[in-house]
C-alpha cells in the first residue's frame, strides 16, 4: 500500500517573537516492509532546515528562524510504501519465556526493560496489574496479546481528558485517555513481566468500517515489545489491533518525552496557540479537494517560561498528540 501524508502545524503567538529554534520528529521510517520515497518539509517564515540522524535511527530535522514573527508553520509530505506484514503464529512455545530472558540477559534491552518518563512504576499501576491478573503464563505473545486487549476495552478513548505531559496514574485513575495513555500503560504493563517494549509514533491509516478509535486529523501512537524469534512485532491498544499496514512508523523511543513530533524554545513575552492537521490517504485515491482546509482549532501548547543569564525569555512548547 501507497500512503501519502500531509501533516502541518502551525504556532501562533499573541505577540511578535525575535526567534524561534525548533527539532521536528516527522519523517516517516525506512526499514524493514516500510519505505519512505519522498519527504519534503517546508516552514513559513521560511529557514534553513538540517537533519540528523538521532536515538533508535529517528530522523530529526531541525531550523531556527532568526528574524521577528508572530506566527511559524511546519508543512510536511511524504509518500510511503508500507507492505504486509508475514502473519504471526496465535501463539508461541512455552519455551519462548526462557528464549526472552536469554536475549535480554545482556544490557542491550536495558532502556526498554526499565521505567521511563511517562511510563514509571506507581501505586495505582501495582493494583492495575493485581486487577488485571497480569503475570507470566502461556507464553509471551498470548501475554502481550491479552494486555491489549484489557487496555482497549477497560479505558475509554476520550479527548482532552489527559494532557502531552500527563503522567499514567491520571488516566488510570479517570479510565479514559487518548492513543499516548493508551500506550503508556501497555508499555509499563509489559515491561512489569521482563519484555522490552517501546514506544512509536507515526500515522494511521483510518478506516471506517474496521471502527478505528485514535482521532483523525492527529499523529497516532502505539508500542512494539519483543518477541524471541520474531523481534519486535506492533501493538495498537487504543484500536486492540496487531501494527499492520495502516500503521506508518515515524520514531521510537522508550516513550513519548523521546519523541515528540515538535520540540523547541521561542525568545520573547509571549503565549503560545498551536494547531495540528494530518491528513493519510491512499496515493490510489485523487489529493484532497481545493477547498479542503488543514486549518484545526487553535488549542493552548502547554507553557514554561524560561530566563536567560541575558535577561531573555523562552517558552517551552510540545505537540498535543
Amino acid at each position: 500500500m501507497y500512503y501519502t501524508v500531509r501533516h502541518t502545524t502551525k504556532f501562533r503567538y499573541s505577540t511578535s517573537i525575535t526567534e524561534s529554534i525548533m527539532e521536528v520528529r516527522i519523517q516517516p521510517r525506512s526499514e524493514g516492509t516500510q519505505h519512505c520515497l519522498d519527504f519534503r518539509l517546508s516552514t513559513n517564515p521560511i529557514a534553513k532546515i538540517d537533519n540528523y540522524r538521532g536515538e533508535n535511527g529517528n530522523r530529526v530535522h531541525h531550523f531556527d528562524v532568526p528574524n521577528r514573527h508572530n506566527h511559524l508553520t511546519i508543512t510536511a509530505e511524504a509518500i510511503v510504501e508500507v507492505l504486509s506484514l508475514p502473519a504471526l503464529p496465535e501463539a508461541l512455545a512455552p519455551t519462548a519465556w526462557n528464549e526472552l530472558d536469554a536475549l535480554t540477559a545482556s544490557d542491550e534491552y536495558w532502556d526498554m526493560l526499565h521505567s521511563s518518563h511517562f511510563a514509571r512504576s506507581s501505586e495505582l499501576l501495582s493494583e492495575f496489574i493485581a486487577e488485571l491478573q497480569i503475570q507470566r503464563r502461556d507464553d509471551p505473545l498470548t501475554v502481550v496479546k491479552d494486555i491489549n486487549t484489557a487496555v482497549y476495552t477497560t479505558f475509554e478513548y476520550a479527548k482532552q481528558n489527559t494532557r502531552v505531559d500527563s503522567p499514567i496514574d491520571d488516566a488510570l485513575r479517570i479510565r479514559r485517555g487518548v492513543c499516548q495513555d493508551f500506550s503508556h500503560i501497555m508499555i509499563a504493563l509489559v515491561r512489569s513481566l521482563g519484555i522490552p517494549c517501546r514506544y512509536v509514533s507515526g500515522y494511521l491509516f483510518h478506516q471506517q468500517e474496521h471502527g478505528d478509535h485514535s482521532a483523525r486529523g492527529a499523529t497516532h501512537a502505539w508500542v512494539e515489545a519483543l518477541m524471541p524469534g520474531f523481534g519486535w512485532i506492533g501493538f495498537d491498544p487504543t484500536n486492540n489491533k496487531l501494527a499492520g499496514d495502516q500503521h506508518i512508523r515515524v520514531a521510537i523511543g522508550r516513550d513519548y518525552a523521546d519523541v515528540p513530533p515538535t520540540s523547541g524554545i521561542f525568545r520573547g513575552k509571549a503565549e503560545s496557540e498551536l494547531s495540528v492537521n494530518v491528513r493519510v490517504y491512499p496515493t490510489e485515491l485523487p489529493p484532497p479537494s481545493a477547498d479542503f482546509s488543514l486549518e484545526a482549532a487553535w488549542v493552548p501548547g502547554p507553557q514554561k517560561l524560561h530566563e536567560r543569564e541575558d535577561g531573555n525569555f523562552f517558552q517551552q512548547f510540545a505537540e498535543q498528540q
